[in-house]
């Protein structure tokens, strides 16, 4: 899933960008995975392994961020697909309506 699919673009200086993307919130569930990351894991490969798409990265790194009333990371870094070894990161099990979501907000 390419998600730049159906973002918005514009001219600017003559160069034609992407308008900015918002990102839905990824709502726990009863359903969503969690596992303690091991040396060589990535976003994408984990997106790789749970969802059979490596382009959903983003839906795993988004659903990592500090959440008050859990005991995830508030440091894992958003701007790569490298996650520290040891930490113990949620995978959603609700990706298809994230990307839903993605979409809606997005269009």
């Amino acid at each position: 899933m390419n998600r730049y699919q159906k973002i918005t673009k514009t001219k600017i200086d003559g160069k034609l960008v992407y308008k900015t993307s918002r990102y839905p919130e990824v709502p726990l569930s009863s359903n969503d995975i969690y596992v303690y990351t091991t040396q060589g894991d990535r976003f994408d490969v984990l997106a790789q392994q749970y969802y059979g798409d490596s382009s959903l990265w983003w839906i795993i790194s988004i659903a990592n961020t500090a959440t008050t009333g859990t005991s995830l990371p508030t440091d894992l870094p958003q701007n790569t697909l490298i996650i520290p070894e040891g930490a113990q990161i949620r995978i959603p099990a609700n990706y298809i309506l994230v990307v839903q979501d993605f979409n809606t907000i997005n269009n």
